[in-house]
This record gives structure tokens, sequence and C-alpha cells, in this order.
């Protein structure tokens, strides 16, 4: 059984939460999310806080317990403060722009990718070699962000893609003579 899903969600000031059976919904100044939660945790809203339960003891059970738990967490967390994923793009002529609201990537294909992205999530462009991608849903944010990553992912020989700030990129030796 999780150790954190016994652990309240307090639900802070400027947000509101409701519970409707399984279904719960948060509210904030970022925008509003929801989430069904299994059959199998039973979900309670009182005092400012929103408690997760197991109605049975099963394995399935035990581990949608903790999950759903901290996907409400992530929930009212993201209404507050939002989730911010950065991408950096290095390789010889790799750049990003914003070509309205869509991401326009120059990889070193034969043509530029253009990315539309989902409804909910900002990305901007502050440096030609850097990408945020910002939003209230942790999930749409980090799907968004591996989407861009796949276009071109970082190759081990020379490093050249887009890749994660900050990933350590595992380098290999080249061609012996």
């Amino acid at each position: 059984m999780s150790r954190l899903g016994k652990l309240p969600v307090k639900i802070p000031n400027g947000v509101t939460a409701a519970v409707n059976g399984g279904l719960v919904s948060v509210k904030g100044p970022k925008g509003e999310l929801s989430f069904e939660a299994p059959a199998c945790v039973s979900i309670k809203h009182k005092d400012n806080a929103i408690t997760v339960a197991m109605t049975e003891n099963s394995k399935f059970a035990k581990a949608m317990y903790g999950t759903a738990r901290a996907h409400i967490q992530n929930m009212v967390q993201g209404v507050i403060d939002g989730f911010r994923t950065n991408l950096e793009l290095a390789g010889v002529g790799y750049r990003a722009q914003m070509q309205g609201a869509d991401l326009k990537l120059s990889l070193g294909f034969s043509h530029d990718v253009v990315y539309t992205p989902r409804i909910g999530v900002t990305i901007t462009t502050p440096k030609p070699t850097e990408i945020s991608i910002e939003g209230p849903d942790a999930q749409i944010v980090g799907q968004t962000a591996a989407e861009i990553r796949k276009f071109r992912t970082p190759e081990p020989y020379k490093g050249n893609g887009v890749k994660y700030i900050g990933e350590f990129v595992r380098r290999k030796e080249g061609k012996k003579k």
C-alpha cells in the first residue's frame, strides 16, 4: 500500500475542487483540469482537502491508490503554477522559431518540420536553439516535449539532435582508421 496515498491533498486558496463520484475537477488561475478515478478507488473532498482510499484489496487497487493521489496533486499544482519543460537543439544549422502558433524546426532534413501544439500548451523559443513548453497538465506538457524530441533524437556519435536541458547523451567513439 502506498505511504504517500494516505496523505490528503490540500486545496489552497484561489483553487476550487469538486468531487462527483469518481470524477475530480480542479479549477484555478492557470485553467481547469479533471480526472476520472478507477472504480477501485474512492475519493472524498472535505475541509479543503481531498483524500483517496481503496474500495477493494487487490493488486490493481494498490497500484491505483497512490497513482490517483499523485495525479490529483499534480492537477492542483498545475492550476496554480503550471509545468514547464525545456528542450535544446544541438547541431550545425539546427534552430527553432515560432510561426504563428506553430513551431517551425530546422533539423537538418531537406524540409522544415512544423509542429502544431495541443490545446492548453504554450510553446516559446527564447533562443533559436532553445524551446520552452508550458501548460497546466503535466502529462500533456511531457507528451508534447517527447513528440518534439522524437523528430531528431540525440545521436551518440556527435550528440546532434533535440534533447532535454541537462540530459546527458552517452557518447561513443568513432570509427578507427
